[in-house]
């Protein structure tokens, strides 16, 4: 079936293209009555379904934003998703949502992609591999908000998790429990800026009692190889009491490699992760974690981001948003 175009309505209405252009933006105060009803008529008997591309080409603002995520099914990056979602509902806006399954290239495509349709504004969380081409459209005079991770601190508006605190807390809380060799479980974190702000939240609270920092209670993880070190190695070589991860993913991972190894949690060595793990109640032995607000962090995004566009202007700005300490089972005193 041919698609109904525009003319076709105003054909089969009897009106100019530009009356039936009128009525379907809402302006027809001058319009009778009689030649509104021929156009709704003519709408409803052809099916004519309105292009909003056609007409966000044509509009100063189109009243849309892009999302670009890393992985849309994630536990946080639903959450920020909502919050974004409810904040443009809010204010008359639609959000588009691109996932990048953690790939530049997938990432650099969708931002494109945004930029072609002539959305209003950007919310990323960035891979730090496309920090030129951030900026280019930056300086074209797209607004653009980033959010979870920092990488280099170029990043000219962003909304994060306060991480050094958080690590600091968490730290600090295993501590005051007792342990004194906790093992930080973390991915690469050259040059990632919000990796090494959790580090040296955990480093300044060891420091604070006067417990030397050990290199090999610092281990990492990597997406695609997994641990560097298996977990039962780590405790059979350097005798930690705790771990404290950095990463949902890190943490699954973890408890996958201690219930193979028959360690238990908190009875051999206690864990506290960072993130939020889904329906923790319902674990045997439910963790302790540093939970973040990511629902916050989607509405302040939101917030900012719209805010740059009705100012058309982008004043940098770094909001940090406080974690909480969510204390279960999974952390015993020594």
């Amino acid at each position: 079936m041919a698609k109904v175009k525009l003319i076709d309505v105003a054909r089969f209405a009897g009106v100019s293209k530009s009356t039936a252009s009128q009525f379907l933006n809402g302006r027809f105060d001058y319009m009778s009555k009689e030649t509104q009803e021929r156009i709704r008529a003519a709408v409803a008997e052809l099916d004519y379904v309105p292009n909003p591309i056609a007409r966000n080409l044509k509009a100063t603002k189109t009243k849309t934003i892009g999302v670009v995520v890393r992985d849309i099914t994630g536990f946080y990056s639903s959450r920020v998703i909502r919050g974004v979602d409810d904040y443009c509902k809010a204010n008359s806006y639609n959000a588009l949502i691109y996932n990048t399954d953690f790939d530049p290239e997938t990432e650099a495509k969708s931002i494109e992609a945004l930029y072609q349709l002539r959305v209003d504004g950007i919310i990323i969380a960035s891979s730090g591999n496309n920090t030129q081409l951030i900026s280019e459209y930056i300086n074209k005079g797209m607004p653009i908000v980033h959010f979870q991770i920092e990488n280099d601190g170029s990043e000219q508006n962003i909304i994060l998790s306060d991480y050094k605190k958080a690590a600091f807390d968490a730290t600090e809380y295993l501590i005051n429990l007792g342990h004194k060799r906790i093992c930080f479980v973390t991915q690469d974190f050259k040059n990632v800026n919000s990796r090494i702000e959790r580090y040296q939240g955990y480093a300044d609270a060891l420091s604070k009692h006067d417990i030397p920092l050990d290199d090999n209670l610092v281990q990492r993880w990597d997406r695609e190889t997994g641990f560097q070190t298996a977990p039962k190695d780590i405790i059979k070589s350097h005798a930690p009491t705790a771990f404290f991860t950095q990463h949902l993913p890190i943490t699954v991972e973890l408890l996958r490699g201690l219930n193979r190894a028959n360690i238990s949690v908190p009875d051999d060595v206690s864990l506290l992760g960072f993130d939020e793990v889904p329906m923790a109640e319902f674990f045997k032995v439910p963790i302790t974690v540093v939970k973040q607000e990511p629902y916050s962090i989607g509405v302040e995004a939101s917030k900012l981001l719209l805010n740059n566009i009705a100012k058309e202007t982008n004043i940098s700005h770094k909001i940090l948003i406080p974690c909480s300490l969510e204390i279960r089972e999974s952390c015993k005193a020594i």
